[in-house]
């Protein structure tokens, strides 16, 4: 989440004078571009591992201080969500061995984190999006306590004005409306830095535009939200929407989001981008002015160019560059492939780099001037069609034609990753080692989110979706230990839920949310038909702005035509009949609190409510159908 000693911008003045040193910094950048200050030596690689913090049934755990108090290592640090971590690998040069250096030490501070875990309930997952998250799990108390988590979504938060809509459509829909930009914490990803000199930024940053689409595919891993299947690449439609600062308006304006993309090819320096940002977006955290640039380039020190790095951080470019200063104490240039996921293995995501990086280093030579032979809106849709459809996609490729991004892959870029890796005379040994996985993921087919979506259908013949995520998150833990790439993984079964107990379960994972509601004026007629050709013994009565008013039985609607036989038909309306003083329940309870309510007044129906309006109901059959759940994994365990 880069610099943590920022604050929230909160007076007009303070915006005035962040504004200036931001400006200062730009000029301190073009001077140092200018005079040629920049590293051109041996070019580096680095990443950065989000891990998700589980408990031992599979749910998020919000533990990630104590965690890190235990590993006691500054190479691991905290996210915006208490139940997430993550730790940053060192640069290495890229070459000889760089990629299985670089997987040496992830294995090795992951095994630091699994003895930091030991002798707690709890373990850890890398995955894009955590399939058993719960809209609970992304409430404000779940925010990691620092200033700059809170700034940040402060001024998220005043910047739009509003809770947040969020509205992804793939295999099913998800429509969820949240009160601050948490929802972003569902994201995790492995972000790999690879290191440009300014001469070279533009034509390898206009590349890394032109492959995303491939990379994206080849690499997806986050299909599930909420139980809900989406984009094949969630993480994508998720993270724009979530801290989308824009406001809905009448007026046809092009505004564009924080998490972006692009809008065009990249022209001239590096400059373009950053002047790009500051033009389109206010900032939204600040910090400590640096001191006169000039003084400290005049005695040869390289600036920090704090305030430019802290806007930078806040404007999520998809390939996003990146400044730093090296340990000589030079300044470097980076770009940040923020597409890559987290997971589904070490072996994974090391292979998911390797093909970025090698495609990244090699593909200029084969496609020279990309910028005036595509045109930037075709590589955009490739992108956010990939995300969507993954390596079901087709995509513009120097053809009239869509051509399979599938046989991109393996026809074209493959080798060409080959090439890159040999020209920076990568070892032979890691080349094949990690472009085999990729090799072999492309022709079976199978990366994560396929076989995510592969096992949640086949599961889905006699599961609920409670189920569903529990045997693809237990399977995801139980292969990642193996240590086996994704495209060798069998699909997952209930089998594969060793740990779990229903006390953990929340009212929101368990209630029926597909409702059948009814008005008060509707006749009682209605509801009896809806009843009987839906299967339901309860449903919900609504006003017009969907706050719960009341509930009607069939056996209430049975007991009163028995009674009223000669009536006539239409004269009884809902609000006749419906039970008025309700007993609900929040979505953020537990099982045992539904079933003591329900024990305790006597009811067979509990709404479920917040705020006011209706989210969902929980009746007997539900109970019905944890313990036949339950039946099934202790039978499978047998």
């Amino acid at each position: 989440m880069g610099d943590l000693n920022v604050k929230l911008i909160k007076t007009k003045k303070e915006q005035n004078d962040f504004t200036r040193y931001l400006l200062e910094d730009l000029h301190a950048l073009e001077r140092m571009l200018e005079e040629d200050w920049f590293e051109k030596g041996q070019m580096h690689i680095g990443a950065e591992q989000e891990i998700c913090l589980i408990d031992e049934h599979y749910k998020p755990a919000c533990r990630a201080e104590e965690v890190l108090d235990k590993i006691q290592s500054d190479n691991y640090t905290t996210e915006l969500a208490k139940f997430n971590v993550e730790v940053n690998l060192s640069p290495q040069p890229f070459k000889g061995s760089c990629f299985s250096d670089m997987a040496a030490e992830l294995d090795w501070e992951l095994e630091m984190l699994q003895k930091a875990l030991k002798g707690t309930n709890l373990s850890y997952l890398t995955t894009g999006i955590l399939p058993t998250l719960r809209k609970f799990d992304l409430g404000d108390d779940h925010i990691t306590p620092l200033p700059r988590y809170y700034a940040l979504m402060d001024a998220i938060s005043r910047m739009r004005g509003q809770a947040q809509e969020i509205h992804i459509k793939g295999y099913d829909e998800l429509n969820v409306k949240h009160d601050s930009a948490m929802l972003e914490a569902c994201n995790t990803s492995f972000q790999v830095h690879l290191q440009v000199t300014p001469d070279d930024f533009v034509e390898k940053y206009n590349l890394a535009q032109f492959i995303a689409a491939p990379t994206l595919a080849i690499s997806a891993n986050s299909p599930m939200l909420f139980g809900k299947r989406l984009w094949h690449e969630t993480r994508i439609a998720l993270f724009q929407q979530s801290i989308d600062t824009r406001i809905t308006s009448e007026h046809l304006r092009d505004r564009s989001p924080r998490v972006m993309f692009g809008n065009q090819w990249v022209k001239d320096s590096l400059l373009d981008i950053i002047k790009e940002d500051i033009v389109r977006f206010r900032p939204m955290l600040m910090t400590e002015h640096e001191g006169n640039y000039r003084e400290m380039m005049d005695k040869e020190i390289t600036p920090q160019l704090r305030a430019l790095t802290i806007h930078n951080s806040t404007v999520y470019r998809w390939n996003r560059p990146c400044y730093g200063i090296s340990p000589n104490g030079r300044p470097h240039l980076r770009i940040e492939n923020r597409i890559l996921p987290s997971g589904p293995t070490p072996l994974d995501e090391m292979a998911n780099t390797a093909f970025w990086i090698g495609t990244m280093n090699a593909i200029g030579d084969h496609y020279p001037g990309i910028a005036d032979r595509l045109d930037f809106s075709e590589v955009k849709s490739n992108f956010n069609n990939c995300a969507q459809t993954g390596l079901n996609t087709k995509i513009r490729w120097f053809s009239k034609d869509k051509i399979s991004v599938g046989k991109i892959i393996k026809e074209e870029l493959i080798p060409i990753a080959r090439e890159g890796l040999a020209k920076n005379k990568v070892d032979t040994a890691d080349i094949d080692k990690y472009l085999s996985v990729i090799e072999e993921r492309s022709e079976a087919g199978q990366n994560g989110s396929v076989w995510a979506l592969r096992s949640y259908a086949q599961l889905a013949k006699d599961s609920s979706k409670e189920e569903i995520a529990l045997a693809i998150t237990s399977s995801m833990v139980k292969n990642q230990k193996a240590g086996s790439p994704v495209h060798r993984w069998d699909l997952a079964s209930l089998h594969d839920i060793l740990k779990w107990h229903p006390s953990s379960i929340l009212v929101e994972e368990f209630m029926t949310k597909d409702l059948f509601t009814v008005h008060k004026e509707d006749i009682i007629e209605l509801v009896a038909d809806i009843m009987d050709w839906q299967h339901i013994r309860f449903t919900p009565v609504e006003d017009k702005k969907g706050k719960l008013i009341g509930l009607v039985s069939m056996r209430m609607i049975t007991r009163h035509l028995n009674k009223n036989r000669a009536e006539t038909p239409g004269s009884t309306t809902v609000e006749d009949l419906m039970i008025k003083k309700l007993i609900t329940i929040s979505p953020e309870n537990t099982i045992f609190d539904a079933m003591n309510l329900m024990r305790e007044h006597k009811v067979g129906c509990l709404p479920v409510v917040k705020k006011r309006t209706l989210v969902g109901v929980v009746t007997e059959g539900n109970f019905l159908n944890i313990t036949a759940t339950l039946l099934k994994i202790i039978n499978k365990s047998g």
